[in-house]
């Protein structure tokens, strides 16, 4: 055996951090693929922050659950006010 009186290192890897508007997107395909109106589902969740409004079809549940919902809304609310408001 190893000398137990030396502190031992665990690393653990990240698995690959997927960015919050790349989650909105594939969740957004699972759920239309699903025949669900994905804007509906996805307020629901982010309203209640029940995961079964998402779909698990292809991950879709979990993917969103490994983002926070304010992290949800700001990413939607962030495009909205980039690509989204109209100028006077």
């Amino acid at each position: 055996m190893g000398d137990i009186s030396r502190t031992q290192y665990f690393r653990t890897t990240n698995e690959n951090p997927v960015s919050v508007s790349d989650v909105l997107n594939r969740v957004y395909l699972a759920l239309t693929e699903k025949g669900y109106n994905p804007v509906n589902q996805i307020v629901g969740y982010i309203m209640s922050g029940d995961p079964t409004y998402i779909t698990s079809y292809n991950g879709a549940r979990s993917l969103i659950m490994k983002v926070e919902r304010d992290e949800l809304l700001e990413e939607l609310l962030q495009y909205y006010i980039r690509y989204g408001i109209k100028g006077e």
